[in-house]
């Protein structure tokens, strides 16, 4: 559900945030929290990457992607707002006397029990192997490889499907639309990830998006010609190129970017789909 605020000014006219109705905790576990430096855009002080810097000051949460408490039962205790990532987290004691981070799945409680083991009850925030997931399924925090810790879907909303299993691996339908294969002893975990309704919050104002350590964009055609190649121009003029391209003269439209050689190509059975020129 997406919260939406009394037209007061008109920043707020437009100003949409996530549900947060749903979370538990005040304040994060603070054995689990470190700062972390940031430097974002910039190498050695000169800006590298345009259009980022400032921000709000966060604190880092340490999460587990991994099978690192395989096999221990844990409970969910809290369920708390990351600032480095889109999707929620839960906060989770286990058997031992440990205490984790983890991405929590949608609809996930406070009280559920949840475990990680080679195969294990059907049950939504348990980690299994690929191969003891039912067909039809969603899952996320995929491994791509064995024991490397979770890769694939693991932002907000996000979930790929289990399509099929074929000898040793495992078809997955990914949020992309791309189908690939992975080893069946790859571990996932169940359910769809929180925060479903991310990509529907309007930020509303300039001021937001600073906060969030985005910093303004020029338009190519506002500039002049040394610094772009749209620059220059009375008024409004056409691109003057024939292809999109950057600040750099880099084409960026229509051009693809993923390595011929790569080696996970041998693993995409179906490439995602392309979109349509409106």
């Amino acid at each position: 559900m997406i919260k939406r605020y009394k037209p007061t000014t008109p920043a707020r006219r437009h100003y949409t945030v996530s549900d947060y109705s749903i979370l538990t905790g005040e304040k994060p576990f603070k054995k689990l929290t470190s700062s972390k430096k940031r430097s974002v855009g910039r190498s050695k002080g000169r800006i590298t990457v345009r259009h980022k810097g400032g921000g709000s000051k966060k604190l880092h949460r340490e999460i587990i992607f991994g099978e690192q408490k395989k096999g221990v039962p844990g409970i969910i205790k809290t369920i708390e707002y990351d600032p480095y990532r889109s999707a929620f987290i839960s906060l989770v004691s286990y058997k031992d006397g440990d205490w984790r981070y983890i991405l929590s799945p949608h609809s996930l409680k406070v009280g559920d029990k949840i475990i990680c083991d080679e195969k294990t009850s059907f049950k939504k925030g348990n980690r299994l192997q690929l191969k003891n997931i039912p067909v039809g399924s969603l899952v996320h925090n995929i491994e791509i490889r064995v024991g490397a810790g979770g890769r694939l879907a693991k932002s907000a909303g996000s979930s790929a499907q289990i399509i099929t299993q074929d000898k040793k691996y495992t078809h997955l339908k990914m949020p992309s639309s791309e189908i690939r294969k992975i080893l069946d002893v790859c571990y996932a975990s169940i359910g769809q990830l929180s925060n479903v309704e991310h990509g529907m919050v309007s930020i509303g104002k300039a001021g937001r998006a600073r906060h969030m350590g985005r910093r303004p964009k020029v338009r190519g055609t506002a500039m002049n010609p040394v610094d772009h190649p749209y620059g220059g121009g009375e008024g409004k003029t056409q691109r003057g190129t024939k292809r999109p391209k950057s600040i750099y003269g880099k084409v960026t439209g229509g051009v693809k970017t993923r390595k011929k050689q790569k080696y996970s190509n041998k693993f995409i059975i179906k490439k995602r789909k392309k979109k349509r020129k409106k």
